[in-house]
């Protein structure tokens, strides 16, 4: 794998923490913004909807730049977004650069990966995207807790000015390698096009399933722990199988697709009745978290792979939609299912229902 693929990575771990870490901060910005703890939570939901709608968008504007270009401008733009937050204790303010962070993310995220076809060989594609999707379950593992850590201790916002910090850090890294930018063969807007293909507009349903269900199930997970000690343990725990998961799937390739959703679905189900104890919770987030990003990962490399012969700029807005549709839709469905902490385990069986859902499509050749 080419040395920029690990910077792109190390962007998108300073990302990834962004995008979760307020979970457990929430408490400390309601008090220090004067809101309550439901309002603050608008900062968490308000990120997965401007990566949704930032992707397609900056995808746009950003095919304008080249790539390197646009990738650094939206880096800035993010870190930018953070050292505003870190300065400022005014909620609506603060409101503001989640949206701007999260539309940078979803810039970001869509151009490297409409960028990986130009860096590696078409059989390393879905490697190449498991490496960069690394940077999220990375994040999950090491930069949420410490994140969460370094906000009890430091006040929440030194956790913004440590993700601003990488993801200056990793700007600065960016701008001095070469970026190979093959030229548009037609204007960027006919691209969309590809999603009258049914064969990609198949993987991305089935993208925004398995998404879905993921998120379904992980937006509940610190919730089934018997206690607030556990909850890092939990989800450091999924974090671990997440990345072993696109580990798998990196060199498994397309494979691990014929029988994945399949898989994944027994999976859910099966984590429903182990998570009634700890070590049974402990093993369900292990395994769901494995199987969960293995499958999703390897979809988003699909989506990639299938639309970028003919859409090679908005291939990567594509399956950014895709993966965080899937994170705005999953949680809200979850959410009308499970009515209280009691009965949290609950997401899994609408986990399930997500992913026996994305069996019933199958991808076209």
């Amino acid at each position: 794998m080419p040395p920029i693929l690990f910077l792109l990575a190390s962007a998108v771990f300073a990302q990834g923490t962004s995008e979760f870490v307020l979970s457990g901060l929430l408490p400390q910005i309601a008090a220090d913004t004067g809101v309550s703890l439901g309002t603050a939570g608008l900062l968490t939901s308000l990120f997965a909807a401007g990566m949704v709608v930032g992707a397609p968008v900056l995808a746009m504007l950003g095919s304008k730049l080249p790539r390197k270009l646009a990738l650094l401008a939206f880096l800035g733009l993010f870190s930018a977004a953070h050292v505003t937050a870190a300065l400022t204790t005014d909620f609506p303010l603060l409101l503001v650069t989640r949206a701007v962070a999260a539309f940078a993310n979803a810039g970001f995220l869509a151009v490297a990966l409409a960028s990986l076809p130009a860096l590696v060989p078409p059989d390393a594609v879905g490697r190449a995207t498991s490496v960069l999707l690394s940077g999220v379950t990375l994040a999950c593992i090491v930069g949420v807790p410490a994140g969460t850590v370094l906000g009890q201790y430091a006040g929440w916002q030194a956790a913004f000015w440590a993700i601003a910090a990488i993801t200056a850090v990793a700007a600065a890294a960016l701008a001095t390698t070469s970026f190979d930018d093959p030229p548009a063969t037609s204007p960027v807007y006919r691209e969309w096009r590809v999603l009258a293909q049914p064969r990609v507009v198949t993987t991305v349903v089935k993208g925004i399933l398995v998404n879905g269900g993921t998120f379904a199930a992980f937006t509940y997970l610190g919730t089934m722990s018997p206690s607030t000690a556990w909850v890092p343990v939990v989800l450091a725990v999924f974090g671990v199988g997440s990345f072993v998961g696109v580990t798998v799937a990196g060199k498994a390739g397309p494979k691990i697709l014929k029988a994945g959703a399949a898989v994944l679905t027994v999976v859910w189900v099966a984590a429903f009745f182990a998570a009634q104890s700890l070590p049974g919770l402990l093993t369900a987030a292990l395994l769901t978290g494995a199987t969960a990003f293995g499958v999703g990962s390897a979809l988003i490399a699909k989506i990639v792979t299938t639309a970028s012969e003919e859409a090679p700029r908005v291939a990567g807005a594509i399956a950014t939609t895709a993966f965080n549709l899937g994170a705005v839709v999953g949680p809200a469905v979850a959410g009308a299912v499970v009515v209280d902490a009691a009965h949290a385990r609950a997401a899994f069986w609408v986990s399930a229902a997500f992913t026996a859902a994305a069996m019933v499509f199958r991808a076209k050749k």
